[in-house]
């Protein structure tokens, strides 16, 4: 089992932020979405793999956008344009049950199974899920300056082993999707988490459903990353 104790305190974060009854409206769709007041509440507990390095490592990560001719954000520019991405995303994804959650400069998708529709044992991206994925790709090819994280998941059906391969591949197909809809793939990992991450309960079908999924993390490509590739 490879999990820390700081990845059970990110999930276990990330599960308060989807029950937690701090949300806002959005006056225009009746949209509710969690407020940035309560994602700070729950800031110092999310840690886990959402907070941690970089898929394959910031430095490998970097030399493969500076070799794709991808250039970096200003760091006093950064919030600006994370902000401005933000916005986008929570606009393009309103109305599909999609959660655009802010910590620090990083952005996280969390896409739960009624969302990131995957059959069971199935790495397939449903038709109902491309169009969600279409709108996300559009925004993430306007902001090129960003490391893209996909990371897949599974329901508990089947042994360890082999949620694990499906997890990776569901990821692995969510990237091409995303590439295929030109999101440069240099800026694209992925890794998964089979069934060590449960969203919800797996001993119902609804649950198991949630746990089918896909979240993608978004990290700006700062002038300090290029800088050390020369180093």
């Amino acid at each position: 089992m490879r999990l820390s104790k700081g990845l059970l305190a990110g999930t276990a974060a990330i599960a308060m932020l989807g029950a937690t009854t701090a949300c806002t409206t959005n006056p225009q769709t009746g949209e509710q979405r969690v407020s940035r007041a309560a994602i700070g509440g729950v800031a110092g507990a999310v840690g886990g793999y959402l907070l941690g390095d970089l898929v394959g490592g910031r430095r490998d990560r970097a030399e493969r956008i500076v070799g794709a001719g991808i250039g970096a954000v200003a760091g006093i520019a950064i919030g600006t344009y994370m902000d401005r991405q933000q916005r986008e995303l929570e606009e393009a994804t309103a109305g599909t049950g999609t959660n655009v959650i802010r910590e620090g400069d990083n952005l996280y998708l969390q896409m739960p199974g009624s969302v990131a529709e995957f059959d069971v044992d199935s790495s397939m991206i449903r038709p109902q899920f491309r169009t969600t994925l279409d709108e996300i790709a559009q925004t993430l090819s306007s902001y090129p300056e960003t490391y893209i994280d996909v990371y897949g998941h599974t329901d508990s059906d089947g042994s360890d082993g082999y949620n694990l391969d499906l997890s990776n591949r569901r990821a692995q197909s969510v990237a091409s999707y995303l590439t295929g809809r030109g999101v440069a793939r240099a800026r694209i990992a992925t890794e998964g988490f089979g069934e060590s991450q449960p969203i919800a309960s797996n001993a119902t079908a609804a649950g198991k459903q949630q746990n089918r999924r896909v979240e993608i993390r978004i990290v700006p490509i700062t002038q300090q990353d290029v800088n050390a590739v020369g180093d």
